[in-house]
């Protein structure tokens, strides 16, 4: 028995965050480490506090920094909890571009924008304290249903098109749009994240700069070493949109180099010659919004958000009466009979 209560002494009871069941976890776990779920498998990490946040799970591990899912014993709220890595704080121009990512998305005020709570360092360890948006990311979703409904996308369209207009007017370019950097809160609103490549608009133009972006969203311009804009932006947006609501990205090739130059080179197929049931409205946005000259797109957020808005507002009505006649139809069935 004396064994028994010396085991029962090293273990810690939790609640597993997989499956809400009570389970027990080895009790002398250093802090940050995990240890399975007996029911589910679920990694289940020895909680560490840091200031007023406790640290108690795991979200998501980057370049620069691992996120956590942390409670703010202060406010009593939860909160993602960004640690840098200690490679990246040894680093000073690393160290520098989490800072300036931190500055960057802190300036900005918008629903659709991560918000930055914190920045602090305590025990030897930066981190960056943010608003929680832990139910995947839009590149997430695609993986996962192919394709999204035209509603849905139209609606990420809207709001991260706002989100960019604000950081223009804040002299912002975020400059790495893509699915992978939209994130979902527990509301399913989307939010813009990661401007760890934002500049300013109006900065000067160095045509030896190292290509920034992502292949399979990056605009034209950019990869002929032009000038780039908030339209460059509002192309890899225009791209982000058309992989959601095809399920495919818009140009496919073998190699990287491939398909960013088939950004420069291929005619883009609109996304209603892909998925026949995306309406002519839809399509003919993104094909604007990824028109190859940057003169030939939206000339403003204001406008492409616009356009967007119409073609929700036309699905919508459209949806409505169709769910009418439905319904109608319904009634009149179970009168007759």
């Amino acid at each position: 028995m004396i064994g028994s209560g010396e085991e029962r002494k090293q273990l810690r009871m939790f609640s597993c965050p997989g499956c809400n069941a009570k389970v027990f976890i080895p009790g002398d776990l250093p802090p940050l480490a995990t240890s399975p779920c007996p029911k589910c498998g679920y990694h289940i990490m020895m909680p560490w506090q840091l200031k007023q946040f406790e640290l108690r799970a795991f979200i998501a591990a980057g370049g620069n920094g691992v996120v956590y899912r942390a409670f703010d014993t202060a406010l009593q709220r939860e909160v993602a909890l960004k640690l840098m890595k200690p490679e990246v704080a040894k680093d000073p121009n690393a160290s520098e571009a989490f800072f300036r990512e931190a500055r960057a998305c802190a300036s900005l005020n918008h629903t659709n924008i991560i918000h930055i709570y914190t920045f602090d360092e305590a025990e030897g360890q930066k981190y960056l304290v943010m608003e929680i948006a832990d139910e995947g990311s839009l590149d997430g979703r695609i993986e996962l249903y192919k394709r999204l409904p035209e509603l849905d996308i139209l609606d990420v369209g809207i709001k991260v098109g706002s989100a960019l207009n604000l950081a223009l007017k804040h002299n912002l370019l975020h400059r790495d749009i893509k699915p992978g950097n939209i994130l979902f809160n527990a509301d399913n609103e989307p939010k813009l994240v990661d401007f760890g490549l934002a500049r300013k608009a109006e900065g000067e133009f160095d045509p030896q700069e190292e290509l920034h972006g992502t292949p399979y969203y990056v605009a034209p311009e950019k990869i002929k070493r032009e000038p780039e804009s908030f339209l460059s932006d509002m192309y890899s947006l225009g791209a982000t949109l058309y992989h959601g609501v095809t399920g495919h990205v818009p140009f496919e090739a073998p190699t990287a180099e491939d398909v960013v130059m088939a950004h420069v080179n291929t005619p883009l197929t609109p996304p209603n010659h892909v998925v026949p049931e995306i309406s002519q409205a839809s399509s003919d946005a993104i094909m604007r919004a990824m028109a190859k000259n940057p003169a030939d797109r939206f000339q403003s957020y204001d406008e492409f958000i616009m356009n967007l808005e119409a073609s929700r507002s036309h699905l919508l009505r459209q949806q409505f009466t169709e769910n009418a006649i439905a319904a109608k139809s319904s009634k009149g069935g179970w009168w007759r009979r």
